[in-house]
């Protein structure tokens, strides 16, 4: 719990934008960077911790019907 509220006040001191969730039995981070990075940071119960990247590629896609994709297998 200890590394999660040091990682947050970290965040808030850089001021980057960032809301959290919970599944998998953990406590997840989605941080979004001023470069358009999404980072997704997991903290579990027992200590360990998951970090995984998501970096844009700069498309943009505005076709609205692309939406259907999200709802397909």
């Amino acid at each position: 719990m200890n590394d999660l509220l040091s990682f947050l006040r970290r965040l808030d001191t850089a001021g980057l934008h960032y809301s959290l969730g919970s599944y998998r039995e953990s406590v997840n981070v989605q941080v979004t960077t001023p470069t358009n990075e999404r980072w997704e940071v997991e903290f579990f119960a027992d200590g360990s911790v998951e970090i995984e990247r998501f970096v844009s590629t700069g498309e943009i896609d505005s076709d609205p019907a692309r939406l259907e994709e999200l709802f397909q297998g």
